[in-house]
């Protein structure tokens, strides 16, 4: 038996003991929640691999914005799924003002203001034919330079749309250094950038892929991280931060705990994880199953991310969890 000095225990005998020395917290303002616009739809589309998530209009998006904020969120992060007629080689519309997420950033930010901090998805997945994050050329390879100049389009567009950041989650070389220039060149100089700087190329995608109607065939391998290697990760930070980077991004979160936590130790930034879509569902699908409890299993992935060293956390639950919380 111990030693009487030696009992742990005693820092877990009840609860108001527990949460006196808990050395994680988890605050409505580390959440920040994704949501989706749709282009010409009528009522809200529920996501069929994501209960409980939808496709937005832009009246039912403007409610559920207002609604989260109120619950004390960090922020949104907002993605545009056009009309498949509207998609392109090289995503015009995402560069178009009166393209969906455009017009869905500027009435949010007419909506409210600087209440929140309202974040844009900078990439092309969305709004090109093929799906891949860039421009294609003829050999089926993406062009980081051409894509460069796409991303810098957008993310001025975005900006003066409303978005108080831009989120590049391509993995183009560069990406961060190149759109800042763009911002600051347009006199855009206190938009931020929250950086994707270590996108791996996950399984775990497949709900977001139909959440924003993805036209996808093959994968995205050439561009996005290897699951298998940490120290890349370190280095995409470091070229992250050189160039510019407000705040960097690991994604997904659950998975990659131990990138987290490296990111976090090195990072003189804040530093953001994305509870992606097959994470949310997972843990949807089981608790829908009985095989375990929903709330706590949420509440404990979420303290597991922050634990790791998130200071920000992207999650589907970020509104559910802000009420719970408030």
């Amino acid at each position: 038996m111990n030693a009487p000095f030696d009992r742990p225990r005693r820092l877990r005998n009840t609860p108001a003991i527990r949460r006196l020395v808990a050395e994680t917290s988890l605050e409505a303002r580390h959440l920040v929640l994704p949501m989706f616009v749709a282009d010409g739809l009528d009522d809200p589309r529920p996501i069929s691999s994501m209960p409980g998530v939808v496709q937005h209009t832009v009246d039912s998006l403007r409610s559920a914005a207002e609604a989260a904020v109120t619950a004390g969120v960090g922020g949104l992060m907002l993605f545009g799924v056009p009309k498949p007629e509207d998609k392109d080689a090289v995503g015009t519309v995402g560069t178009d003002p009166d393209g969906i997420l455009n017009v869905a950033l500027r009435q949010l930010r007419d909506d409210l203001g600087d209440s929140t901090v309202l974040m844009a998805d900078t990439c092309l997945d969305e709004f090109t034919d093929h799906g891949h994050c860039g421009v294609v050329r003829p050999d089926g390879a993406v062009d980081n330079d051409a894509t460069l100049a796409r991303y810098n389009e957008m993310a001025v567009v975005q900006a003066r749309s409303g978005a108080h950041m831009v989120g590049p989650s391509g993995m183009m070389d560069g990406q961060v250094a190149a759109i800042r220039r763009a911002l600051d060149d347009a006199g855009f100089l206190d938009t931020g950038i929250l950086a994707y700087t270590a996108k791996y190329s996950s399984a775990f995608y497949g709900p977001f892929r139909e959440a924003v109607g993805s036209s996808l065939q093959g994968d995205r391998k050439s561009y996005q991280q290897n699951p298998a290697n940490l120290r890349e990760a370190t280095r995409e930070l470091h070229l992250d931060l050189s160039e510019g980077a407000d705040i960097v991004m690991v994604k997904p979160a659950m998975l990659y705990l131990d990138v987290l936590r490296r990111i976090a130790d090195e990072s003189d930034v804040p530093v953001a994880a994305y509870q992606i879509s097959g994470e949310y569902s997972m843990i949807t699908a089981a608790a829908e199953r009985g095989w375990i409890d929903r709330d706590a299993a949420i509440a404990e992935s979420l303290l597991a991310i922050r634990r790791a060293g998130a200071d920000i956390v992207l999650t589907y639950w970020a509104h559910e969890v802000a009420t719970a919380l408030h």
